[in-house]
């Protein structure tokens, strides 16, 4: 596939009171045009920065980035013709308009009037914004303000979309709903997407490449499904009614192929398997046959937090709250 998005051995680095920080570090990867590549990491890990690098708000300190084959420090202007941009805050001015701020959009990007008024219609129908034309943004609802931004974002009908945290702050009602916007323009579009976000559920639900970065680096870049097959498989959890009957269980699970790491505390028994949908009937059957009963049991499947976790030796979600 052509690439959309390439960046080699990227670095940005901050001069503080403190001294000077290298918020990114040697960051080097290419997104094929069509693709929707979530990039993860807590708060400082260095996402924002990379993408405000990538879409020429920031210079880099090294390296180099083309986007859809312009260089982002020679040739911003080129890059920006061809992106969109959706920063974590609101774009748009809370006492002006929001069809106004459309047009004013489209004057940026030097777009014909009529064109502009046409195009910014088709967005106001696509993104169900009907009926707010003459509202002010500041009296918009924290859903509609965030669809008006990816609004401001395609007005020019770029073929690169960047969502910096997109949904941050919007419940999960406004969330889905804005995914689902997102998702019918990409259908629609063909659109690459680079998106960055704190929420794994969307980063696993909507991207087929996840990047994970971590202290300025990139630290894994696959699938959601190949990094967490990665982690070694599913963890099942098993209940009993004695630490000894737990014990014996443990020792069955030993014998079973593809089990993984076994873990035991007192009457629950844990341990790892390549399909543990698949092997827990089995091993309830087998305990049983034995003489062992089951109180209870589940199976976790890894999450993206699990590989974060995995990669890094810290929860995803606690280090993003920190």
């Amino acid at each position: 596939m052509p690439v959309a998005i390439q960046a080699r051995d990227l670095t940005r680095h901050f001069k503080t009171k403190a001294g000077p920080v290298e918020a990114v570090r040697g960051v080097s990867f290419d997104i094929a045009e069509g693709e929707l590549v979530a990039f993860l990491g807590p708060n400082g890990a260095g996402k924002s920065t990379t993408a405000r690098m990538l879409t020429t708000l920031l210079p880099p300190t090294s390296g180099a980035a083309l986007i859809a084959g312009h260089d982002v420090s020679r040739e911003a202007a080129s890059v920006r013709r061809k992106i969109g941009y959706v920063g974590q805050g609101t774009g748009s001015g809370p006492y002006h308009r929001l069809l106004d701020e459309l047009l004013v959009q489209g004057a940026a990007q030097r777009m014909d009037p009529t064109a502009a008024r046409k195009r910014a219609a088709e967005l106001i129908a696509m993104l169900e914004l009907d009926g707010l034309e003459k509202r002010d943004c500041a009296s918009l609802s924290g859903g509609q303000k965030r669809r008006l931004d990816v609004a401001l974002g395609l007005m020019h009908t770029p073929s690169i979309l960047f969502l910096d945290e997109p949904t941050t702050g919007l419940d999960p009602h406004s969330r889905a709903n804005l995914w689902e916007h997102i998702t019918r323009l990409r259908a629609a579009t063909g659109m690459t997407i680079f998106l960055t976000t704190h929420y794994l559920d969307e980063a696993d639900s909507m991207a087929e490449r996840v990047m994970v970065m971590d202290g300025g680096k990139l630290i894994a870049d696959d699938t959601p499904a190949a990094l967490k097959a990665g982690v070694g498989g599913d963890t099942l959890e098993l209940r009993f009614a004695a630490a000894a009957t737990a014990e014996a269980a443990a020792g069955l699970a030993g014998n079973i192929a593809g089990v993984g790491e076994i873990a035991l505390a007192e009457t629950t028994l844990r341990f790892t398997a390549a399909n543990g949908e698949a092997l827990l009937p089995r091993f309830v059957r087998e305990a049983a046959a034995a003489g062992i009963d089951v109180d209870g049991a589940s199976v976790r499947r890894p999450t993206l937090d699990t590989v974060f976790l995995n990669l890094t030796g810290r929860s995803l979600r606690d280090a993003a709250t920190a």
